[in-house]
């Protein structure tokens, strides 16, 4: 017979926001440790001194990403040294981050452009 209830019930799981997922990537790899392979490859050794094993959760890395402030040939990274940067960015292109802690020099350029008035 009719009633008030239902027969079938639907579930879906829902993403979190955009920002929460930035944020625990984030985490996440300020966290990471470097590992290596066992000799019958089924397990994942700290390298160092960290004392846990990984974990499902954890974000793990092989090799040390290679320094992209020098130059460097054998990839082709032209490096960092004389490169523009943003002095009031905190930023990817900001001075802190970009000058690799080497310092930079401030310059002030004033550029005149004819403006298309009527």
């Amino acid at each position: 017979g009719l009633s008030g209830s239902c027969a079938v019930k639907t579930c879906w799981k829902k993403m979190p926001i955009f920002r929460e997922v930035g944020v625990r990537l984030k985490e996440r790899f300020n966290g990471a440790f470097q590992v290596m392979g066992s000799n019958n490859g089924k397990y994942l050794i700290p390298v160092g001194d960290t004392i846990k094993a990984p974990t499902a959760e954890d974000l793990v890395y092989t090799n040390e990403s290679p320094n992209f402030c020098k130059r460097n040939r054998k990839t082709g990274s032209q490096g960092t040294k004389g490169r523009a940067c943003n002095a009031t960015s905190m930023g990817i292109g900001g001075c802190d981050l970009l000058c690799c802690g080497r310092g930079y020099k401030e310059r002030q350029v004033v550029v005149e452009e004819n403006c298309k008035c009527r």
